[in-house]
């Protein structure tokens, strides 16, 4: 559904072929149509993309999961097992400037849609591969899941309580964030092209992004030479932080700094006499003595409801918020107010909607141009724009 002319974007003009499925690479490829570029989704004519069948369905094809990562695409049907759905591929690759596949390593070789082959036709051609472990270990061909990087980068180690066993991220975090590394590593290809005049080879890794992610933990664990302890909500080094209980339901706050903590005592719990202890004078003694600060912030939490907790927090320039479930966190004022929930009409399942995309430039956030397209919706108009492509090159 084209939901009419965008504005000039920074990357319109842009031609980006997506072979990838699943979360990784549409993700990648969907940061770039959010920017602007001319995003086609080569599908399966029968089965789609793997993520039409995972989630709630929206109408015949489509379902919440591929929603999520496919708005502002165009998708195509071919069936790249066939000679003639290739070569269109191959067509389509030939006018592209970007390419994001994520077959199994030599997959997209076997094709003759690895990047040797496609750059000798096409050396501006920036071209994206997604594995699931580095191609310069023994573990090249192991085919990458996020829940099993989850678990061999340590990210289900750091997350949780104490005393709790391994616990994975709610979304699938290192897919999602192999996506972004991705997009920034095109978008850099895609700028040293004005100088040299030619592509690169972008190769990602699902365990190296996952690594990624354990940030601060991982740098605290090789200095500890072991594990750190696990928090949950809370912090490592700053007390009083995290979700606590107000009489009626759950806030969070961060109390930063000492200047904050000496206003929570005063003036939203009126316990002075904290600020002035010397275990507690400090971030660093907060934290050294956590099992008693945080017994009595707890008890004294619970003699104000939320609404009148968070009106003293904030009166007292404490950082804080409500715990929101999912589903009121989008249909909130802040959302709406924000324009980060695009609503639509689905001409087979009637009124949806899909996350907006992030990004704001010059005061005005980015549109959905194009909701999640139906399995192979755009394929005789993108054909037709491809022969007209070829015919242009060809005429001079």
């Amino acid at each position: 559904m084209n939901l009419g002319t965008p504005a000039p974007l920074p990357l319109a003009g842009l031609r980006v072929l997506d072979l990838s499925r699943v979360l990784a690479g549409p993700m990648c490829a969907m940061a770039l149509a959010d920017l602007g570029a001319d995003v086609v989704k080569v599908e399966h004519p029968e089965r789609g993309d793997d993520t039409r069948d995972w989630g709630v369905r929206i109408g015949a094809r489509n379902t919440s999961y591929f929603n999520s990562a496919n708005r502002n695409k165009r998708s195509i049907a071919l069936d790249l097992q066939d000679e003639a759905g290739l070569a269109v591929a191959r067509r389509l690759a030939a006018q592209a400037d970007v390419v994001i596949e994520n077959f199994k390593p030599g997959g997209a070789d076997r094709l003759g849609l690895g990047y040797a082959e496609l750059s000798a036709s096409n050396p501006r051609l920036v071209y994206c591969s997604i594995s699931g472990y580095s191609r310069a270990t023994a573990e090249a061909q192991r085919p990458g899941y996020d829940l099993v990087v989850q678990g061999e980068a340590g990210i289900m180690a750091m997350n949780g309580e104490e005393g709790q066993g391994p616990l994975k991220f709610g979304v699938a975090a290192v897919d999602m964030f192999t996506g972004m590394y991705a997009g920034q590593a095109i978008l850099a290809a895609l700028y040293e092209r004005h100088t040299t005049g030619r592509g690169r080879h972008v190769q990602m890794a699902l365990y190296d992004c996952g690594l990624m992610i354990t940030s601060y933990y991982g740098m605290e664990a090789l200095l500890r030479d072991g594990d750190p302890p696990k928090f949950g909500n809370a912090h490592p080094a700053i007390v009083p932080y995290g979700v606590f209980d107000a009489s009626d339901g759950p806030v969070v706050m961060t109390v930063g700094n000492n200047g904050q903590f000496e206003r929570f005592c005063r003036d939203v719990v009126g316990r002075p006499e904290w600020a002035a202890d010397e275990r507690f004078a400090t971030n660093t003694a907060r934290s050294a003595h956590r099992a008693v600060l945080l017994p009595m912030v707890r008890e004294a939490l619970l003699a104000f409801s939320r609404r009148e907790l968070l009106a003293r927090l904030e009166q007292a320039h404490i950082p804080c918020g409500e715990v929101l479930g999912m589903h009121a966190a989008l249909n909130s004022p802040r959302t709406e107010a924000a324009g980060l929930l695009h609503r639509y009409e689905d001409t087979e399942a009637g009124a949806q909607a899909v996350l907006s995309p992030p990004y704001v430039m010059d005061g005005e956030r980015l549109r959905v141009r194009r909701t999640p397209p139906r399995l192979g919706e755009h394929t005789d108009e993108i054909l037709r724009e491809l022969q007209a492509l070829e015919d242009a090159a060809a005429a001079g």
